[in-house]
């Protein structure tokens, strides 16, 4: 059983950390591939601001003079393209046809002017400023395309928001700060370095990461799981444990049992050779009426033994059944412990033991089966009398409280340990004393005292101290009291 609560921890554990692994590999992947689009997406916003400004610059035309013609050996029309005032010596600018304009034009029209202008910015300018190079179209145009090009620069906010939406789209939900930002102590993992110029490779503008632990992460996002795997583990070895604290009570009582056959042997074996020996006694000899009354008092003594020593069998037994009917009925539990200590008097004047009876109210009544109820008080009578030893006071008293009555034996012997007051209802059980035999007993009174209680709803208990006395004390619920004047009170 150990290997398997072994194997099922050690099952739940390796499942756990590839758990952890693979979400960690998840994370540092998702982390670094949201940050290169996040970083491109920012590229994308500054380059359209750039495009924006270069389709004004082609509009102005105090900046830049925007002509076409016929004149070439297709007689297509070609877009000419140059500074208004150009710097001496310049270039005259560029002249070019676009494939997919097909009108013929000998001289510039404003919806051509724009579809020119839309070309350059969204087409071929976008196109070089993704290659990360600055194109020269017309010196004056060159000059000032490079100077806002060299002046673009990482947008911290924006890039923020991207990378934001990013993480969100591949469900990573976790703080980070974008460097060169101030990074703390909790930003410990880091992604790899993004280069957010627009003239990369050649324009440095390094941008990276900073997020928590991926343990944290992990944490935070298996927190259920994790509990859940753990609460199986926790139940797993509870089960263990429990079974292994079953199979431990169990050898336990198989050792009571045990010695509990042991000592009914031994109890079986004496009256029966005695019962024996005075039976061949009567029959092998000739004896006279008095020795012949004496061997049939030994025998029905021992048959006495024998039948007390069934009695406690069978009460066992009893005890074990509770689907035993009870033959309830009203009964005067004061007077019903008067018979017992009554019952019991020779046995305790053999002993020497004396025992006190207070009972403030005799008219207490109580629904129970009353010879059950007689054999569990009577039970712990008989025990206080043979543990009490010689010269011994048992004090047995009963009243009312809070709707119970209340039946108290105690002694004033030798008491019982504290380590085993806990077992003395457990069958079997006797309280070591050295001598097994010293006291006669089979560790069944107890056990069926307290059944019975229990089967009257009602409960047993014990105050001891070593070396000063035991007291047993027995709580029932009170049916109604009986008052001097026949008036029924409670109920």
């Amino acid at each position: 059983m150990s290997v398997c609560v072994t194997g099922i921890t050690g099952l739940q554990l390796y499942w756990n950390y590839q758990n952890y692994d693979r979400t960690v590999k998840a994370f540092k992947h998702d982390i670094n591939e949201a940050l290169n689009v996040a970083v491109d997406r920012e590229m994308d916003a500054r380059e359209q601001k750039i495009i924006t400004r270069f389709k004004g610059w082609l509009a102005d035309t105090s900046f830049i003079t925007i002509t076409c013609n016929v004149q070439n050996r297709d007689s297509a029309t070609v877009f000419t393209m140059k500074d208004t005032h150009p710097y001496p010596g310049a270039n005259k600018g560029v002249s070019f046809g676009i494939t997919d304009f097909k009108e013929k034009l000998h001289q510039i029209t404003p919806e051509a002017k724009t579809l020119f202008i839309n070309h350059m910015a969204d087409t071929t300018l976008r196109h070089h400023l993704k290659d990360g190079v600055v194109y020269f179209y017309t010196q004056r145009l060159g000059d000032s395309l490079q100077k806002i090009v060299d002046k673009s620069r990482l947008n911290t906010a924006t890039l923020n928001k991207f990378y934001k939406e990013e993480l969100l789209l591949r469900e990573v939900d976790a703080p980070f700060v974008i460097a060169p930002a101030k990074l703390t102590s909790k930003n410990s993992f880091l992604t790899r370095t993004v280069n957010a110029g627009l003239q990369r490779p050649h324009q440095k503008d390094p941008v990276f990461a900073g997020f928590e632990s991926p343990d944290l992460f992990f944490l935070r996002e298996m927190k259920w799981l994790l509990i859940s795997s753990l609460l199986l583990i926790g139940i797993t070895i509870f089960c263990y444990a429990y079974t292994v604290k079953t199979l431990l009570s169990q050898q336990k009582l198989a050792e009571l049992k045990n010695d509990f056959v042991n000592n009914m042997t031994h109890e079986l074996k004496t009256p029966i050779a005695t019962i024996n020996i005075a039976a061949e006694a009567i029959q092998g000899f000739n004896l006279s009426k008095i020795s012949s009354d004496e061997y049939l008092g030994i025998i029905r003594q021992q048959a006495g033994n024998l039948a007390n020593l069934v009695d406690q069998i069978l009460k066992n037994v009893i005890s074990e059944q509770e689907n035993i009917r009870l033959n309830i009925a009203a009964v005067n539990t004061g007077q019903l412990i008067n018979r017992i200590i009554t019952d019991y008097k020779p046995q305790s004047d053999a002993v020497g033991v004396s025992i006190n009876c207070e009972i403030a109210d005799t008219e207490l009544t109580a629904m129970a089966d009353e010879s059950l109820l007689k054999n569990a008080i009577g039970n712990l009578l008989d025990n206080a009398i043979k543990y009490g030893g010689a010269g011994s006071v048992i004090n047995v008293s009963q009243t009312a409280e809070n709707g119970n009555i209340i039946i108290s034996v105690a002694d004033n012997g030798p008491g019982i340990p504290q380590q085993y007051q806990a077992k003395v209802f457990d069958r079997f059980f006797r309280v070591p004393s050295g001598d097994i035999h010293n006291v006669k007993g089979y560790g069944l009174g107890l056990s069926y005292a307290k059944s019975i209680v229990e089967r009257h709803n009602g409960t047993l208990s014990l105050i001891s101290n070593a070396g000063n006395g035991t007291e047993f004390i027995i709580s029932i619920p009170l049916i109604y009291h009986e008052a001097s004047t026949g008036t029924v009170v409670g109920g």
